[in-house]
């Protein structure tokens, strides 16, 4: 038997449920950690983020904002959370994969996150050089992951890393690219 399992752009609408699940994978635990003092530097961008609901509630979601650190610009993958009844079917991965393609459609020159080399590297995520980025708190730097989505895109990512919103006073992209729409959740 196959889970129905609909995939969406993430809306203002879903915004307790994925408060919800991200409580519960992540706990209180999640209000120190490095990605989540970036997230807190402004918003998340709404058109790159997606949820995954079955029988109509949110079970999945994955979202998507925009950092700085130097002159280069990215995305940061997170949080990516999934309901633990519906663990190990691949939804994680395939949000995953449908945020890095929006990411590439929107112009991003990679998308990097903090996260577990063995779940992420099949979908193209590598370690970035250590020391090479620094984020607001500490990180295991084995952790730090990216995507490179454009030639020299990780590469142009260096020292402290901040929500785009803070360095540009705009959620910008890579130069050429049409601005993000994004919305506070």
């Amino acid at each position: 038997m196959t889970l129905a399992v609909t995939y969406l752009p993430e809306m203002p609408a879903h915004d307790s449920e994925i408060e919800l699940i991200n409580e519960e994978a992540f706990g209180p635990g999640r209000f120190t950690r490095a990605a989540y003092k970036i997230r807190e530097g402004g918003p998340h961008d709404r058109k790159l983020s997606f949820v995954a609901t079955h029988d109509g509630i949110v079970i999945a979601s994955v979202r998507m904002t925009w950092i700085a650190a130097g002159q280069g610009r990215a995305l940061l993958l997170g949080p990516l959370a999934v309901r633990p009844a519906f663990k190990n079917l691949g939804i994680g991965r395939k949000l995953v994969a449908m945020a890095i393609d929006a990411s590439r459609q929107a112009g991003a020159a990679s998308v990097v996150l903090v996260g577990d080399e063995p779940y992420y590297g099949p979908l193209g995520f590598k370690k970035i050089p250590h020391g090479q980025i620094t984020m607001p708190r500490p990180v295991d730097p084995n952790r730090l992951l990216a995507v490179e989505l454009k030639a020299g895109g990780v590469a142009s990512l260096t020292g402290d890393v901040h929500h785009a919103y803070q360095v540009d006073g705009k959620l910008s992209q890579e130069p050429g690219c049409e601005p993000a729409q994004a919305s506070v959740a």
